[in-house]
């Protein structure tokens, strides 16, 4: 890029102003969104510090920043043109937002919350230069920390994978559900045990690799999908080495930080020989032949009119903030009155037991109120908790990973098995997910079983 690109004549100003200019709108937009939505920036941020697994969130931004700047003679051949394609898009991103909010979901906040700064740009600066930085944009949604709520269908998996290849090398396995004992101990697969750190952090740089090593789309999307089940196949032959350390060398190794550090290790070195592997079919991503782009291809099309750009930068400030004061809106004429929770009613020949036979009650956080009762006929025993949640924040909402009926990390309880199946309610068949759970605390091995039927009830409906 040099002088004479910006010196161009386009109308009364050349390239340099419009661009110019245009930034600085972008900027005050990003300004804007800033201040409306620092709340939701606020949680990524807070999740990015306390959370190992996004951790490398941190460096998103600076790489989205650093792919754009590589293209800076390309997008200086251009011609900033605002677009009222993306302000049509964004009532449909502020609805999500604020349903989001409502329910508190960080997640589908902070995907909207990015959907709004990638639309901003083809909003302000024009669909084709968005064309130009397409990957550098759509790379800023791995800065959202998702993906957790694969956890326990991945802790599952690496159970699986562990006790088939122990009991292949002729160690005879005990299992129930994420607990396992061999001849040498016991183990538990726990959060740390799933290897969703790893399948995060590898996905989000072996996207990032193969955007950069390779042209075809085909083998970016080969690349980005070998980088989603290396690191799920790598932790299993993790999950299975760590155990077989720990049992061949009487427990002396892989046992406390050791596992931890070996797991990581490990997976180091299997991301660099994916990588290795890869590199075998880079592509120059300077394809010969191919003209280059300079400061005098400028996009055909007569200038935005002023007042055309002024209405549509009006109206992105507006339609940013219209999911915010439509939130507002809505807390300020919800109930604050306490909730009070009453017992069921007797009935069926069931009568209120007195005392509680058990500690054990679900690990939902923070409910608004909750209740437990016990029921008694004959010998047998039922009981009921119920967890009530309204005007929800993000300190206390039902929809989130960290509610389970039992974490995983829990001394007095564990889950032997779950599934799904139907109960009834006033003759009323209703979907209900199961669960078998023991006491760990009993001196025998069979302890305290329950079985426990679980179910949502959101605005009367099951």
């Amino acid at each position: 890029m040099n002088s004479a690109a910006w010196a161009q004549s386009d109308g009364a100003k050349g390239p340099f102003w419009k661009w110019r200019t245009a930034l600085l709108v972008l900027g005050l937009q990003y300004l804007w969104i800033a201040l409306l939505f620092r709340d939701t920036a606020t949680s990524m941020w807070a999740m990015w510090m306390r959370s190992e697994t996004f951790a490398h969130c941190v460096l998103i931004l600076p790489i989205s920043l650093w792919l754009i700047w590589n293209k800076r003679a390309e997008l200086a051949s251009l011609s900033p043109r605002p677009s009222i394609l993306p302000l049509l898009l964004m009532p449909f991103v502020g609805v999500g937002w604020l349903l989001g909010e409502l329910v508190a979901v960080n997640a589908l906040t902070q995907f909207m919350l990015v959907t709004l700064v990638v639309l901003c740009v083809p909003a302000t600066l024009g669909l084709h230069v968005a064309r130009r930085i397409t990957f550098p944009l759509a790379y800023l949604f791995f800065a959202v920390p998702f993906g957790e709520f694969v956890m326990p269908y991945m802790m599952i998996m690496t159970a699986d994978f562990t006790v088939w290849a122990l009991k292949l090398s002729g160690i005879p396995v005990y299992r129930e559900n994420l607990h396992f004992i061999i001849p040498s101990g016991s183990w538990s697969v726990v959060e740390a045990c799933s290897g969703v750190r790893y399948l995060i952090a590898s996905f989000s740089v072996g996207t990032l690799y193969a955007y950069l090593s390779y042209r075809s789309t085909l083998r970016r999307v080969v690349f980005g999908v070998v980088s989603l089940l290396v690191p799920v196949i790598a932790n299993w032959l993790r999950a299975y080495i760590i155990v077989m350390l720990g049992h061949l060398s009487g427990n002396k190794l892989a046992a406390g930080v050791d596992h931890l550090i070996y797991g990581w290790l490990f997976f180091g070195v299997v991301i660099m020989i994916m990588f290795a592997v890869g590199a075998r079919w880079r592509e120059d991503l300077t394809p010969s032949g191919s003209t280059p782009v300079g400061p005098a291809m400028q996009p055909a099309g007569a200038p935005v009119p002023a007042l055309k750009s002024a209405v549509g930068v009006a109206l992105t400030f507006v339609l940013a903030g219209a999911p915010i004061w439509a939130n507002d809106w809505i807390l300020q004429r919800e109930s604050k009155a306490p909730v009070v929770l009453v017992a069921p009613a007797e009935a069926g020949g069931w009568r209120d037991n007195a005392s509680l036979s058990h500690d054990w009650k679900p690990a939902f956080e923070r409910p608004s109120a909750d209740g437990r009762w016990e029921f008694r006929n004959g010998e047998a025993t039922v009981g009921v908790y119920v967890g009530y949640y309204r005007s929800q924040d993000y300190e206390r909402k039902l929809i989130s990973s960290t509610n389970v009926l039992v974490k995983s990390n829990d001394r007095s309880w564990a889950v032997l098995a779950s599934g799904s199946g139907q109960s009834k309610l006033a003759e009323r068949p209703i979907p209900v997910r199961t669960a078998v759970l023991r006491d760990l605390r009993s001196p025998n091995a069979a302890g305290t079983r329950l079985l426990v039927r679980q179910v949502y009830w959101l605005d009367g409906q099951f």
